[in-house]
C-alpha cells in the first residue's frame, strides 16, 4: 500500500517508542484495570443508577479509542531525524510568524502531529489550515491560509528551526 506523504507522521525514535509504551500499557494491562473496574461497580446492582459503572464504561470507551488512535498513528509513522535547519518550514519545526506582516503579532508554534503537542509550545499540524499554508514556504515568504468559515488570512513566516524538544 502507498501511503502519500499527507497520511505519513514523522516521529523521532524517542516519540516513537514512548507511543509504543502508552499503546502497549493500553493494550494490557490497562484493559485489565478497567474490566476489573466494570466488574466491581456491575456488582453494586441496580446498573441504571450506577454512577461508578457508567464511568467505567465511559472510561473504557475513551480508552479504546486512544488505542484505535495510536495504532494507525503507528501504522503510518516514519522514524527519523529532525528536519535540517533550511529555512524552509517542515513538520517537526519551530515556526514563527507575524499576522498581516506585523512583526508586533506574532505566534510561534510547531508544526507537529497533535502527538507531538505538549505544554511547553503550542502545536499545529501539517493538515491544519495554518499549518498547510506555512509548509514548504520559506523564511521571509508570505503565506496565506483559509479559515473553516471560508475567510483568508496572510502572514509572513519570520523564522523556522528544528523542534529540539
Amino acid at each position: 500500500m502507498t501511503q502519500t506523504s499527507e497520511s505519513v507522521t514523522w516521529l523521532t525514535q524517542e516519540a516513537y517508542d514512548q507511543l509504543k509504551a502508552e499503546l502497549e500499557y493500553l493494550s494490557g494491562p490497562a484493559r485489565v484495570e478497567i474490566t476489573e473496574k466494570i466488574a466491581a461497580a456491575r456488582e453494586e446492582g441496580d446498573l441504571k443508577e450506577n454512577a461508578g459503572y457508567h464511568a467505567a464504561k465511559e472510561e473504557q470507551g475513551k480508552q479504546e479509542l486512544r488505542v484505535r488512535q495510536l495504532t494507525q498513528l503507528l501504522q503510518t509513522a516514519k522514524v527519523g531525524e529532525a528536519p535540517a535547519a533550511t529555512g524552509v518550514v517542515a513538520p517537526g519545526m519551530v515556526v514563527t510568524i507575524a499576522f498581516d506582516g506585523d512583526p508586533d503579532d506574532t505566534l510561534q508554534f510547531l508544526l507537529a502531529s497533535r502527538e507531538y503537542a505538549s505544554s511547553d509550545i503550542e502545536t499545529y499540524s501539517p493538515q491544519s489550515p495554518l499549518g498547510e499554508g506555512v509548509n514548504g514556504k520559506k523564511v521571509g515568504a508570505d503565506a496565506e491560509y483559509e479559515f473553516p468559515n471560508g475567510k483568508k488570512a496572510s502572514v509572513r513566516i519570520l523564522d523556522a528551526t528544528p523542534y529540539s524538544g
